[in-house]
């Protein structure tokens, strides 16, 4: 795809796109805790055990793409959330016990907007790969295979998938708030976060494109819109068009909480790099994404991403790879192969 000429076509696009809003919950993405050497890991883990593992997901993620086109945003959302919580290991599939004082993952504040088409996309495919191959494959692995195919399926890159991970023991809601970028975080804060996580500032922006089809919801973008930084003004790095056409559906107070909007609207259904060019003509739609292009480490990154597709799906599988690497589970002391997602053996 080409990118918009000028700031001013493209805003043209956008707000005319803006006018399509879908009563969804956001799907903006979200990313991962340190990475442990890739050896642990191989495409070919499952090649005698479970051999066509993939075809299995595979199949279950091409229909829920045809019927549910949000599951594929929301499926990556979750892996997101699943790797930068105590890594990649499914521990955000885990329902909380009834009763119990302490949450799961999935039920903290900064996960409940989750999918409920992500979660049943992972339920779907692990129920078939159980039926195929029982006691095998574990959640983890069927998470990150499903998240690739979602991925390919929106027009991005097809990459294979090292394999091999356990599923978590464990699943502590009070540990996502601290471990989850915020709709408004700094670069700064974004880059502490990811180093944390042994993601470089390169993975950080490239693993950020996967906003090309995600979506947000009113309350994380309002106060761009009405009141930037106590200023009582619309944030001036936000085109003014855009601010206007969002003003439409987004009011200061109340309105519809159900209401979201494309993060990209130019391609909110594709996997490409129009995302970076929207930043690049202050059509960044969260601030957290626009500081990315007014921050002079990420500023260039940014730029050369958004003009070579090719460039972009090379950094974007590569930060993936790293990014689901992190914290990974072996064995039995402490992992486990669950058959059912969303409870602990």
């Amino acid at each position: 795809m080409s990118l918009p000429s000028s700031s001013a076509s493209s805003t043209k696009v956008l707000v005319t796109s803006f006018f399509v809003f879908f009563t969804l919950t956001e799907t903006s993405l979200c990313l991962a805790n340190t990475s442990r050497p890739h050896s642990q890991l191989s495409v070919d883990y499952y090649a005698k055990s479970c051999p066509q593992v993939e075809q299995f997901v595979g199949s279950v993620t091409l229909q829920q793409f045809k019927e549910t086109p949000v599951s594929g945003p929301a499926t990556i959302r979750l892996l997101f959330h699943d790797c930068f919580v105590g890594g990649c290991d499914a521990s955000i599939l885990i329902a909380s016990k009834p009763g119990s004082k302490e949450l799961a993952e999935k039920d903290a504040e900064d996960n409940k907007e989750l999918r409920v088409e992500s979660f049943e996309t992972i339920r779907k495919a692990k129920a078939l790969v159980e039926s195929k191959c029982p006691g095998v494959v574990s959640c983890a692995d069927i998470l990150v295979i499903a998240a690739r195919d979602f991925v390919h399926l929106a027009g991005g890159p097809y990459y294979q998938v090292k394999k091999g991970r356990w599923d978590g023991k464990i699943s502590t809601a009070s540990k996502v708030g601290p471990n989850i970028p915020r709709a408004n975080s700094t670069v700064d804060q974004m880059i502490k976060l990811f180093n944390s996580k042994g993601l470089t500032i390169q993975d950080m922006v490239a693993l950020t494109g996967a906003h090309t089809f995600g979506f947000a919801h009113c309350k994380h973008f309002v106060t761009r819109l009405y009141n930037y930084r106590g200023m009582n003004k619309p944030d001036p790095d936000m085109d003014p068009k855009l601010v206007h056409a969002l003003k439409m559906y987004c009011p200061n107070y109340g309105g519809n909480s159900d209401i979201v909007t494309p993060i990209d609207a130019t391609t909110p259904f594709s996997f490409d790099q129009a995302y970076y060019g929207n930043l690049m003509n202050k059509l960044g739609l969260l601030a957290s994404d626009q500081a990315l292009f007014l921050d002079p480490r990420t500023k260039t990154i940014v730029q050369d991403l958004a003009k070579d597709k090719q460039k972009f799906f090379q950094a974007f599988v590569a930060a993936m790879d790293k990014m689901s690497s992190i914290k990974v589970v072996r064995g039995r002391k402490h992992g486990e192969k669950r058959r059912d997602c969303s409870m602990h053996m």
